[in-house]
């Protein structure tokens, strides 16, 4: 019996039984996996009484109120479930549509005459579940919805209405094909900068690219990480997806530099030089270095900030002020996060790695400590506020110069799936993450022993209480300043593969989300912001994900190295779909030349990444049928460079060109080509599976911005990819 409970409770919590592996095999989820998944979400799990009591509870909840906490439309949608007594049929039912931005819509109906779903005997009553037609014609926006029974009762609950389908710029609609590049920020060398690429440089590569025709620039995500633990770097784990990292400030282009001697003085100083000239000729980003020579430099300049703009109420001052009431409570709980944790670590470095081990006192953020820490620290919290209004502003000034450059996209941005356990986003809503469990991905062709990314994954039943705010948020502070949001695992709308601690990435289980609701309000942001939506579907995709991608207008991602057929042929130029982004490679794949000279398997070897070394030798094979079955794909576009052969020691730039010719004349609406593909670098980003054996997100680009694009080779590409786009 207490099996069956548990099998129930699974359900009803969205825990999957079984799913397809990467081959196609159906796998049964472990008995094991659901109990550690449903105590994850904080369930009872060893109580036949308490299961009993918390599955009556969920199935009783839809029945006990008019409405759902959040109801959401979109064409082919426009109804609401109400939940009505059958003794109140013969009344009439009242609804009020309050609009967000003011003004109302309300109308009548008679319950009876509204179609039953469903209907049951509750409490010895009988209830009944019937469909509310609304106007179609109501607005797009997130709205409040009233209804009421005459003589009776009276609900209240969230309104979202919206699009059916993501935004697309007027010149993919047209039927324009577009391209761009993609730089990792932090990779980016330059003359100027202080060791890391930063919004700066940025601008820099947005200007040397229009020329050839690009339409934008892609990035990696920008998220805030921990300024008080700079050896925390991975964009893929940060403190927040709601704020920036601030480590990308051009400090030298703010005006508080050009307006304090005292921080051009300490600048300008030989030992300051010196450093900043060791910091640009590292091979990785010394991040604590970066942020040693940084951070202390933008305290100066905060406090000639406060004394001549906050001091005198000037009108950068006002731009300040503006920026704190525009985010309002998620950038003093992000400012005060930051403040608190600088705090923390200098009393104590190597224990303080986040708000789980702080005090008691200061991991609740509405308690009295943090209440006491704050009023004590205010200072401390607006440098911190302060510091992401900089990185917003110089962002935000990239993409205005990229629109105004020509650019019809501007900047590509990236959403990373989750976020780190012990950073802000997690402290500052933590009935929303479960920290009992990491998302990761089974095993796939790209990780055979399943990977388990350590990153808390959000409750799906405590997303739906919430309305959706946090998702709503989250997206539309992401698309602030991108013309194109590219999300990383974009089936994390439909199902996470949750990892139990305790258990191993190849023992998780996947828990599915409303995607038809997070679509909804992926949809109604990209529609506020004209942001374009790009979802990174890679690995296992499930049928229902790809058919709500293309039913919502969000482009599919497409890898030339995994375009093959069953028999291993690679796709013609002409089978790539229209509603999507293509690229020869990505980050978390071995660079061109890695690939084609198989030194990524060399590497993988080394890191222990295969499960056996047979595994590594049908892989090492397979490379040498994808080079052959590569050059044939060129033969068939007149591509394939004279003398080229299928061995590993033949790439070259001719074979470079040739392929993302090949890539730039496919039907895909977006090519995006590689920072490091231009010059040829053989390093990888990023080597999934791995932490702190492979230097992922530190790899230097091997020469700077000016170096690249001054590079007549590079230029010679670029201008082929613009006349493969245009072809």
């Amino acid at each position: 019996m207490l099996q069956s409970l548990i099998d129930q409770l699974s359900r009803q919590c969205g825990i999957g039984d079984a799913y397809h592996n990467w081959r196609g095999d159906l796998m049964w989820v472990s008995r094991e996996t659901k109990l550690a998944i449903l105590n994850a979400m904080g369930c009872p799990t060893d109580d036949a009484a308490a299961i009993e009591g918390v599955l009556h509870e969920l199935e009783t909840a839809k029945w006990r109120t008019l409405l759902p906490p959040v109801a959401v439309l979109h064409p082919g949608k426009f109804e609401v479930t109400v939940a009505v007594a059958a003794d109140e049929l013969e009344r009439p039912l009242d609804w009020y549509v309050r609009f967000e931005g003011g003004g109302e819509w309300r109308g009548r109906a008679r319950a009876g005459d509204l179609a039953e779903l469903e209907r049951r005997e509750l409490d010895g009553r009988w209830q009944t579940r019937r469909v509310l037609a609304l106007p179609e014609s109501l607005p797009h926006g997130y709205h409040s919805l009233r209804i009421c029974i005459e003589h009776g009762a009276c609900a209240d609950g969230a309104l979202i209405v919206a699009p059916r389908g993501c935004f697309e710029p007027q010149v993919l609609r047209d039927g324009r094909r577009l391209w761009g590049v993609a730089v990792q920020l932090y990779t980016l060398r330059s003359r100027r900068n202080w060791g890391i690429g930063d919004f700066a440089d940025l601008e820099d590569v947005v200007r040397a690219c229009v020329p050839h025709g690009a339409s934008f620039v892609g990035l990696n995500p920008l998220h805030a990480l921990f300024p008080g633990n700079p050896w925390h770097f991975s964009p893929y784990s940060p403190s927040s997806r709601h704020f920036l990292n601030v480590l990308y400030i051009a400090v030298e282009r703010l005006p508080e530099f050009a307006e304090c001697a005292e921080a051009r003085q300490r600048v300008a100083a030989p030992e300051f030089q010196a450093e900043l000239q060791r910091l640009r000729s590292t091979t990785n980003v010394d991040y604590p270095g970066v942020a040693n020579a940084k951070l202390p430099l933008l305290e100066l300049l905060f406090a000639h900030f406060r004394r001549e703009h906050l001091g005198r109420s000037s009108s950068r001052a006002g731009a300040f002020r503006a920026y704190l009431a525009e985010r309002g409570e998620s950038l003093r709980l992000h400012a005060l996060y930051d403040a608190i944790d600088v705090h923390m670590r200098a009393q104590d470095g190597n224990r303080y790695w986040g708000w789980p081990v702080w005090p008691e006192a200061l991991r609740d953020p509405a308690g009295a400590g943090v209440r006491e820490f704050e009023a004590a620290h205010r200072e401390r919290v607006e440098f911190y506020a302060w510091l992401q209004w900089l990185a917003d502003a110089q962002l935000g000034e990239v993409q205005r110069v990229a629109r105004e450059l020509g650019m019809p996209i501007g900047l590509y941005g990236d959403y990373a799936v989750g976020v780190n356990p012990s950073g802000s986003e997690t402290w500052s809503d933590q009935a929303l993450y479960r920290k009992g469990a990491g998302v990761g991905a089974p095993p796939d062709a790209l990780a055979l022993k399943g990977q388990d990314w350590g990153i808390p994954p959000q409750d799906p039943n405590v997303l739906s209480e919430e309305r959706y705010q946090p998702f709503r948020h989250l997206i539309a502070a992401n698309m602030r300043h991108f013309g194109a949001l590219r999300l990383d695992h974009v089936m994390a709308l439909f199902r996470q593969w949750w990892v139990p601690v305790g258990l191993g990435a190849t023992d998780g289980g996947y828990v599915h989300y409303p995607l038809d609701d997070l679509m909804s309000v992926l949809a109604l942001e990209s529609e506020r912001h004209a942001c374009l939506v790009v979802g990174e579907d890679l690995g296992t995709v499930p049928p229902e994900m790809s058919h709500a991608m293309d039913e919502r207008s969000v482009y599919s991602y497409r890898v030339l190295l995994f375009e093959k057929h069953a028999d291993g042929r690679f796709k013609g130029t002409a089978e790539y779909p229209r509603r999507a982004i293509a690229t020869v490679t990505t980050h978390d794949l071995p660079t061109l030349k890695g690939y084609w000279t198989a030194t990524d398997i060399e590497l993988r070897r080394r890191l222990s990444l295969y499960p056996s070394e047979e595994v590594r030798g049908l892989v090492a094979d397979e490379r040498v049928r994808d080079r052959g079955a590569l050059l044939v794909a060129l033969d068939a576009e007149g591509l394939r460079p004279a003398g080229c052969d299928a061995s590993a020691d033949s790439y070259d730039r001719a074979l470079s060109f040739a392929i993302h010719e090949f890539l730039a004349r496919s039907s895909a609406a977006l090519v995006v080509v590689q920072a490091e593909d231009l010059i040829g670098m053989a390093d990888p980003v990023n080597v999934p599976g791995t932490s702190d054996e492979h230097a992922n997100w530190q790899r230097k680009m091997s020469r700077d911005v000016a170096a690249i694009f001054g590079d007549a080779d590079v230029r010679r590409l670029l201008d082929s990819v613009q006349a493969g786009r245009t072809r």
